[in-house]
C-alpha cells in the first residue's frame, strides 16, 4: 500500500531536529524506517510530518566512556553486532543485536529507533535492562537520562517526552558473563519470548545476576523473582530450573493466537533456564 500523504524534513543537526519536533507536535520521527513505514503503508500510522534523522552523522558512534559503552541512537544494528568494542566490553548487546531481523535490516534499522519505538517483541530491551543501561533523551530544556527499568512505559510507549529525542544509549561495561536466547516468530523473526542474562558467577555461586525478558508482557521488565530464587545459590542446573519457574511471575502474559498466554509462559521459563545454563557455562 502507499501512505497518506506528509510533509518529509531532514534536519542535518541536533538543534535543527528538535525545533521541527516542538513545532510539528504532530511529526513522527523516522530513525531508520522498519518500523515506521510498514505502519505508513498499511495506514496505521498516518503522520502529516515525518522527520528524517538519517543526515546526523552526530548521533552514529560507539565510543567508551571510562566504565561505560556510549552508542549513538543512529547507531545500527549492524554496527552494534561488529564492534570489535562492544564485542569485548558488552558482549551480551551484541550478540542482542545478532538476532535482530535480517542483514538487511541490520544495515539499516538503528538501536535508538528500535528503542523509542518500544515494540514489546524487540530484541534490545531484554538486554540491556539484564545490563543496567541507561538512555539520553534531548529536548529544548537539555538533556536527562532515564534508566531502563524506567523506560519503558506501555505498550509502543516510553518515557520520552512529546519533544524529546533519544539520543544516546549508555551500557556499563559487563561484569561476568551472559547470553541472549530467544524464541522467535517464524513470519517476523521477533522475539515471542526473549531473555537476557547477565551474571557473576564465584566460587561455583551466583553473586549478581539480572534477568530481561521481552515479548512475554506489554512492556520488557526484569525478571526479579528468577533473581532472588538465584542470590547466593550454587550454579547448578537444579538451582536454575527452579529459579526459572519464577520467569512470568507478576506479568500479565500476552495472549494471540500463535502464542496463548499459557504457553508463552511456559516457553519464559524454558528459555530463562536455557539462557541461565549458556551464562555458566561462558563463565567457565
Amino acid at each position: 500500500m502507499i501512505p497518506a500523504a506528509f510533509e518529509y524534513h531532514r534536519p542535518s543537526t541536533l538543534d535543527e531536529a528538535l525545533k521541527l519536533l516542538a513545532d510539528l507536535p504532530d511529526a513522527k520521527v523516522l530513525a531508520g524506517g522498519h518500523s515506521l513505514l510498514p505502519l505508513m503503508k498499511l495506514r496505521l500510522a498516518s503522520p502529516a510530518h515525518l522527520i528524517d534523522l538519517g543526515r546526523m552523522p552526530a548521533l552514529r558512534y560507539i565510543r567508551r566512556e571510562g566504565d561505560t559503552v556510549a552508542l549513538g541512537a543512529m547507531t545500527t544494528h549492524w554496527m552494534v553486532e561488529s564492534s570489535d568494542l562492544v564485542g569485548r566490553t558488552v558482549p551480551l548487546l551484541a550478540e542482542a543485536a545478532s538476532t535482530v531481523g535480517d542483514v538487511q535490516v541490520r544495515n539499516v534499522g538503528t538501536i535508538g529507533g528500535s528503542l523509542a519505538h518500544a515494540d514489546p517483541a524487540a530484541d534490545y530491551p531484554a538486554a540491556l535492562l539484564a545490563l543496567g543501561a541507561s538512555m539520553v533523551a534531548q529536548s529544548p530544556r537539555g538533556r536527562r537520562t532515564i534508566e531502563a527499568t524506567a523506560f519503558f512505559t506501555g505498550l509502543f510507549a516510553t518515557a520520552l517526552a512529546p519533544d524529546e529525542l533519544l539520543v544516546e544509549i549508555r551500557v556499563p561495561v559487563q561484569r561476568g558473563s551472559g547470553a541472549y536466547m530467544k524464541f522467535p516468530h517464524p513470519a517476523s523473526g521477533f522475539a515471542v519470548v526473549g531473555v537476557a542474562v547477565s551474571a557473576v558467577v564465584a566460587g561455583g555461586r551466583f553473586g549478581d545476576v539480572r534477568v530481561g525478558l521481552t515479548g512475554v508482557g506489554s512492556v520488557p521488565y526484569r525478571a526479579g523473582g528468577v533473581e532472588s530464587a538465584l542470590a547466593g545459590q550454587p550454579a547448578s542446573p537444579e538451582a536454575i530450573a527452579a529459579a526459572a519457574e519464577h520467569a512470568p511471575d507478576g506479568v500479565d502474559v500476552n495472549d494471540d493466537l500463535f502464542a496463548p498466554a499459557d504457553y508463552r509462559a511456559h516457553l519464559a521459563r524454558v528459555y530463562t533456564k536455557r539462557a541461565l545454563l549458556l551464562a555458566v557455562e561462558r563463565a567457565g
